[in-house]
């Protein structure tokens, strides 16, 4: 009995000289669910920022010969049954349907092209500075690698997803971090110094929160003139998207400061002659930080959504630019989704994104969470 209470009182004074980062880091570890979010964020942000070397192709590169061709199978077994320890595609040859009047492509399995990785291809820029052609994976000249199939244009519908996440989580992100500053920012002041600037500063969030979310991003969406250019349409839905995000988190970081403005550490602050603002940035705003951070973690993936569903009415992003909006814009009728399902695969890119930042922000959510046990 006495091992016991000794054993228990050793873990709790552990536990009470363990920091608080290293508390909410064991918290975080302790959540399957989040460790898989984690894992599938830092995936996809290596993916999207690396997006030239992964992607095969250029994915604005227009084959018309290969327009809705099918995703082709990467083999280990050939036709004849063999097995190849080297993956392999068949070569494709244009065909006709009789019974839907559509052309088709058939594998030619006389010609086989092997899967090659740290292949040359076309030329492109990492970052602005370096200057290479080096890809992930391709096949040897003739041969073709469309894991996802092609577009209308016959364009590769892969290359176009990796590109497409690059503009898709670039939007979201840095929306998402400007409504977080902005937020931060003006829910602090609120808090701080209440009075007539509070009142002033809940009935604006009021008013902004009343409105339904998609509808007012369409509204101002059309409002972005027709005649900027596609940076400058990005940059545009960036700001359509902070400046209609900030106003949840000011009201939450605005009951935080409310809570925090009366404690002994800003009242000493204060006594020492620290100004206002100097109190609010230097000793306020670092107390919540850390669901300033969880906050901007959910809220991308809301984000990621409204752009999908903005591109995907052509109030979004314009091409040259693609985003996972604009390749779902291939998919809009029944007709054309029953012929070329794949068309639909930008979707699943766009799930699987969600519920990725998804599991991330519940995982820290629980962590920074001071009554969750360790």
């Amino acid at each position: 009995m006495t091992n016991t209470k000794s054993a228990q009182s050793t873990s709790k004074e552990k536990v009470k000289g363990t920091s608080t980062l290293e508390l909410t880091r064991r918290r975080f570890l302790r959540s399957p669910m989040a460790k898989v979010g984690g894992v599938m964020v830092l995936a996809l942000v290596i993916v999207t920022v690396f997006a030239p070397f992964f992607a095969p192709y250029d994915h604005n590169q227009i084959r018309l010969g290969k327009a809705y061709v099918p995703p082709q199978p990467i083999r280990f077994i050939d036709h004849e049954g063999r097995f190849h320890l080297r993956p392999f595609t068949y070569a494709l040859t244009p065909g006709f349907d009789p019974d839907t009047w559509q052309r088709t492509f058939i594998e030619d399995t006389s010609r086989r092209y092997h899967l090659h990785f740290f292949v040359r291809g076309w030329e492109y820029t990492l970052f602005g500075l370096i200057r290479t052609d080096i890809h992930l994976f391709g096949v040897a000249e003739g041969g073709s690698i469309f894991v996802l199939g092609t577009d209308k244009l016959g364009r590769d519908l892969f290359s176009r997803i990796i590109f497409g996440g690059q503009v898709s989580m670039s939007v979201a992100l840095l929306g998402a971090i400007v409504s977080a500053l902005l937020g931060a920012i003006i829910g602090a002041l609120s808090g701080y110094f209440g009075g007539w600037f509070d009142m002033v500063v809940q009935r604006i969030i009021e008013l902004l929160l009343s409105f339904p979310t998609l509808p007012l991003f369409m509204a101002l969406s059309v409002a972005i003139p027709v005649e900027w250019p596609p940076l400058g349409v990005f940059i545009g839905i960036i700001m359509i998207f902070a400046l209609l995000s900030w106003p949840v988190l000011a009201r939450e970081v605005r009951g935080k400061v409310l809570s925090y403005r009366e404690e002994e550490f800003v009242m000493a602050a204060q006594a020492l002659g620290a100004t206002h603002l100097y109190t609010v940035f230097r000793h306020v705003l670092p107390n919540v930080v850390s669901h300033i951070v969880v906050v901007l973690t959910i809220t991308v993936p809301d984000l990621i959504l409204a752009e999908g569903a903005l591109s995907f009415l052509g109030l979004g992003i314009q091409p040259p630019l693609v985003s996972w909006g604009v390749l779902l814009s291939d998919a809009s009728t029944l007709e054309t989704i029953g012929r070329y399902p794949w068309l639909l695969l930008p979707g699943i890119a766009i799930l699987a994104t969600v519920l990725a930042f998804n599991f991330l922000g519940d995982g820290l959510r629980d962590a920074v969470d001071a009554t969750s046990t360790v």
